[in-house]
């Protein structure tokens, strides 16, 4: 009974980092190194991030620079960052690639919004199969009599508690979120 619970707290933490993954992949209009970070690039026949190839630094709160360690790949880097789903426009400024961050307009931020609630909501429902599955796993030690009714109960009221505070986790990352995306 032990294993299943490691196992079903360590799967949640996956399912909640994966969120944070997805959420920090939403611009707020401020600029953060963090945004590039899901954009890989052709390196000599890899693909690879762009962190790989280059540093990425934010120089003031609306402008990223990328400066790549090889010359070539100036042209690689701009065009997998204005291919990207971000809607960024990258500037090549002699051997730094400078990318602003355009101001979200109040359409964009409720569109945000609704698709990182979606996110969110994506992110419960992966928490609650978890359940689903641990309980299944139980209830099939208690066919076999491998564990009491007892522990099979309490199994349960323990996954149940884990899922509660993953969910609740996962709805303060949404609000906090939120708010990042009403600030102007």
């Amino acid at each position: 009974m032990i294993s299943e619970l490691k196992n079903c707290e360590v799967r949640m933490q996956k399912t909640i980092d994966g969120f944070k993954v997805n959420l920090a992949k939403i611009r707020t209009g401020r600029a953060h190194a963090g945004i590039l970070d899901h954009i890989n690039v052709d390196y000599y026949g890899s693909m690879v991030p762009i962190s790989e190839v280059s540093s990425i630094n934010v120089t003031d709160v609306r402008t990223i620079t990328v400066q790549p360690w090889e010359n070539k790949m100036i042209s690689v880097i701009e065009k997998a960052i204005r291919d990207s789903d971000l809607g960024l426009n990258p500037v090549v400024n002699g051997n730094v690639i400078r990318v602003p961050m355009p101001a979200l307009t109040e359409q964009r931020r409720k569109e945000l919004i609704k698709f990182m609630k979606n996110e969110g909501e994506e992110a419960k429902v992966s928490i609650r199969n978890i359940r689903r599955d641990i309980n299944a796993e139980l209830k099939n030690k208690l066919k076999e009599k491998l564990i009491s009714e007892d522990q099979d109960k309490r199994g349960q009221d323990e996954v149940q508690k884990l899922t509660d505070k993953s969910i609740l986790e996962i709805e303060k990352l949404v609000n906090i979120k939120e708010q990042e995306l009403l600030t102007v």
